[in-house]
């Protein structure tokens, strides 16, 4: 049997265009999800407590933080809540 590594796999699957969209789009909401659960640590905040700073339901804060995709909007009054800009990159 014949074993090969995640990551070169992972290279030879992203020459599919497809596969790279959805992984890409994926890839993109996790980061947003570790940034946001990253932030509100770092400020000592509970969801329920930017919850309430930021105008979005606790609820909202848990999906964002479990990899649920949410608007700019939404994260935009995350960032204003824990004083973070809210930067975008593409490329």
């Amino acid at each position: 049997m014949t074993t090969i590594k995640f990551d070169d796999f992972l290279q030879d699957e992203l020459k599919n265009n497809d596969f790279k969209a959805g992984y890409l789009g994926e890839k993109a909401i996790l980061e947003s999800a570790i940034a946001v659960s990253n932030a509100r640590q770092k400020a000592g905040l509970s969801q329920r407590e930017l919850a309430a700073l930021s105008h979005v339901p606790q609820s909202t804060i848990a999906r964002i933080e479990r990899g649920n995709n949410t608007s700019i909007e939404t994260m935009s009054k995350i960032a204003f809540a824990l004083n973070q800009p809210l930067t975008i990159h593409i490329g």
